[in-house]
C-alpha cells in the first residue's frame, strides 16, 4: 500500500506539521511526498530521493514552469509517469493543498485525506483557484483534519466528517531537556539552584 502525500512545502524546508506525521507511515506504507513543481532547463521529469525518514520526495520539474502553457496536464504525465515506473496501484492521498488536486484528480485512491493545516486561501498572493478546489477537495475526501481550533470552527460545516487534530509537540525531542548535562567550567562553582538572565 503506497501513501501519496502533496504538500505546498518543501520537506527539507522546516520540520513541522507534514514531516512529524508523514514520516510516521513509513512503518506501515511507502510514502511519496510530492512537492510542488519547480523550473527545469531540461525537458519534463521529476527526481526521486530517499529522505532519513525513508520518505520517498518527489520534485517534478517542468521545463520554462513560469512561461509555459500546459502546466497542469504536463504534471498529471509526469505523475502518471511516477504511479506506473514505481508500480503504485494500492495507495491513499494524503493533501496539504488544494491545489495539488487539479494534478491528481484522475487517480482512483482507496482513501482521500485532506489535512488543513492553514487558510492557504487567506496567505498574501494566493491563488484564487484555491477556495473552489478545496470545496472539489472537501467532496472527495472521506475525512478532513484541521490544524488548529479556529480552522476547525471554519471548516466543520463544510464537511461531514472534520476532525480538530491539532498540533503538538515532539515528546521525544524535548524531553533531551530534562537530561542532565555537561556543566559549563565557569558555573562548576556555583551552588544549585541557579537563576540567570540574558542580555542581548
Amino acid at each position: 500500500m503506497g501513501l501519496i502525500c502533496f504538500s505546498h512545502l518543501r520537506w527539507n524546508f522546516v520540520y513541522q506539521r507534514p514531516q512529524h506525521l508523514i514520516s510516521r507511515f513509513v512503518q506501515s506504507y511507502r510514502v511519496f511526498f510530492i512537492e510542488e513543481a519547480v523550473n527545469s532547463e531540461f525537458e519534463d521529469d521529476y527526481t526521486m530521493a530517499l529522505s532519513k525518514e525513508d520518505v520517498w520526495i518527489i520534485i517534478p520539474r517542468i521545463k520554462d514552469l513560469h512561461h509555459s502553457e500546459n502546466i497542469i496536464s504536463r504534471q498529471r504525465k509526469i505523475l502518471n509517469q511516477l504511479f506506473k515506473i514505481e508500480e503504485i496501484t494500492n495507495y491513499i492521498f494524503w493533501y496539504y493543498t488544494p491545489m495539488s488536486l487539479s494534478i491528481s484528480d484522475h487517480f482512483q485512491p482507496r482513501l482521500t485525506i485532506y489535512d488543513c493545516m492553514d487558510e492557504l486561501s487567506a496567505f498574501k498572493f494566493a491563488d484564487p483557484l484555491l477556495k473552489s478546489l478545496e470545496k472539489q477537495l472537501f467532496k472527495k475526501a472521506e475525512i478532513v483534519f484541521t490544524g488548529g481550533y479556529s480552522l476547525y470552527q471554519a471548516k466543520k460545516h463544510q464537511h461531514p466528517n472534520v476532525h480538530l487534530f491539532a498540533s503538538s509537540i515532539d515528546k521525544e525531542h524535548f524531553s533531551k531537556a530534562r537530561l542532565p548535562l555537561d556543566e559549563e567550567l565557569d558555573q562548576v562553582n556555583i551552588p544549585h539552584p541557579r537563576l540567570g538572565f540574558l542580555v542581548l
